[in-house]
C-alpha cells in the first residue's frame, strides 16, 4: 500500500546537487477539528513558496487516508491541492485497513525523502494525536494486524473479562489503560495472542534525529462549537447527503467507515431514522464531544505552542514564530 507520492519526488538516493538551504526540521499543527489547522498549514506553506522555498503538507488525519470519504472528512480541496503538495490523503480503500505502523512508515519515508532533498518543508497537519505522537516520538509499534475473529471473541467475553485477562497477561499495559476502554484493552490482548508477549515489551519510543516545532489551535468552547455547525452546513451544501448516498450504495451501509462521526448521523437520516435537520444537529453533538476529548489530548502534550484561532493575525503570529525558531535551529 504505497503512496503516489514517491512516484511524484525525486529519489532520496539521488538528492540535486543544487540542494536549497531549508534545514531539515518538522513543523507540526495540531488540535481539535474545526480550528482551522488546515486553512493555517495552507498559509504558510504559500508563504514559504513566495520565499522561494517549498512547504509540503501530510496529512495525519485517520479518515483522510481513505479514498472516497472526501466531504465528511473535510479533505482539502481540488483548488488547495493545486496549490500546495498535500500527501497522506487518498492512500487507502474504504474496504481496507490503514494501520498505525502503514502510517508511521508512510510518514517517516516521506519526511526522509524530502529532508534529503531539501527543497521542502514537510507541515504535518491534523487532529489525530496518535498519528502524530507516531511520527514525532517514533513510537515502537508492535506488527500485529487486526484480528477480526479474535476481537470478535474478546467483544463476546464483554470488557469485565477480557480486562482482568490483560491483568493477568500484561500488568504493564493495565496499568496504563481504562478499565471501561474495550478498544485498547482488546487491542493489547490481540498482540499478547499473536506474538506471545506482552505489548508492553514490545512498545518503546526512538524519536527522530531532526527537530520537531509542535504547534496547536485551540479556541474558546463556543467559538469552537459555533465552528463545527458552520462547518457541518457547509458539508451539507457540498454534497455530503449524495456523498453518503453513493457510498452506502457502493460499499453497503455496514461499511465500518460508515458507521464514524458524521457518516453514520447521514446514514440513519437516509434510512429514514431521522430527519435531516436532527442528523445535523447530532453531528454538531457528536463532533463537539469528539473535539472535547481531541483537546484533552493536545493539552496533555507539553510540547505544544498554542495559538488562539480566532486570532486576526494568526497566520503572521505563527510564522514570527516558525522564521525565529528556524532561525534558532539552522
Amino acid at each position: 500500500m504505497q503512496s503516489t507520492f514517491f512516484s511524484q519526488l525525486k529519489s532520496p538516493l539521488q538528492p540535486q546537487a543544487n540542494i536549497s538551504s531549508i534545514v531539515p526540521f518538522l513543523l507540526v499543527i495540531g488540535g481539535a477539528t474545526a480550528t482551522g489547522k488546515s486553512s493555517l498549514a495552507l498559509a504558510l506553506a504559500q508563504r514559504l513558496l513566495a520565499e522561494n522555498h517549498g512547504g509540503v503538507i501530510l496529512s495525519a488525519d485517520s479518515r483522510q487516508v481513505y479514498r472516497e470519504f472526501d466531504i465528511g472528512t473535510a479533505k482539502p480541496s481540488a483548488r488547495d491541492r493545486e496549490q500546495v503538495p498535500h500527501y497522506l490523503i487518498d492512500i487507502c480503500a474504504p474496504t481496507e485497513t490503514l494501520t498505525l505502523a502503514q502510517y508511521q512508515a508512510q510518514a517517516q519515508a516521506l519526511i526522509h525523502t524530502l529532508h534529503v532533498q531539501g527543497e521542502a518543508m514537510p507541515l504535518l497537519v491534523g487532529g489525530t494525536g496518535l498519528y502524530i505522537d507516531a511520527v514525532i516520538k517514533g513510537l515502537r509499534i508492535p506488527p500485529v494486524a487486526p484480528q477480526p475473529a479474535l476481537r470478535q471473541q474478546l467483544n463476546d467475553l464483554g470488557q469485565s473479562h477480557c480486562y482482568a485477562l490483560l491483568q493477568a497477561l500484561d500488568p504493564a499495559a493495565a496499568q496504563r489503560i481504562h478499565p471501561h476502554d474495550p478498544v485498547r484493552t482488546a487491542r493489547a490482548l490481540e498482540v499478547c495472542y499473536v506474538t506471545g508477549q506482552p505489548m508492553s515489551a514490545l512498545q518503546g519510543e526512538a524519536p527522530p534525529d531532526y527537530p520537531v516545532l509542535y504547534l496547536g489551535l485551540d479556541c474558546e468552547a463556543v467559538a469552537l462549537e459555533r465552528r463545527i455547525a458552520q462547518r457541518t452546513q457547509a458539508m451539507v451544501d457540498a454534497g455530503f447527503v449524495a456523498e453518503v448516498t453513493e457510498l452506502s450504495q457502493t460499499y453497503g451501509p455496514d461499511l465500518p467507515l460508515l458507521q464514524t462521526l458524521g457518516y453514520a448521523e447521514m446514514l440513519r437520516y437516509l434510512q429514514g431514522d431521522s430527519s435531516l435537520a436532527t442528523a445535523q444537529a447530532e453531528i454538531v453533538q457528536h463532533t463537539r464531544q469528539f473535539a472535547k476529548r481531541q483537546r484533552t489530548w493536545f493539552r496533555n502534550r507539553a510540547a505544544v505552542q498554542w495559538f488562539d484561532a480566532e486570532a486576526e493575525d494568526l497566520v503572521d503570529q505563527v510564522w514570527k514564530v516558525l522564521k525565529e525558531w528556524e532561525g534558532q535551529v539552522g
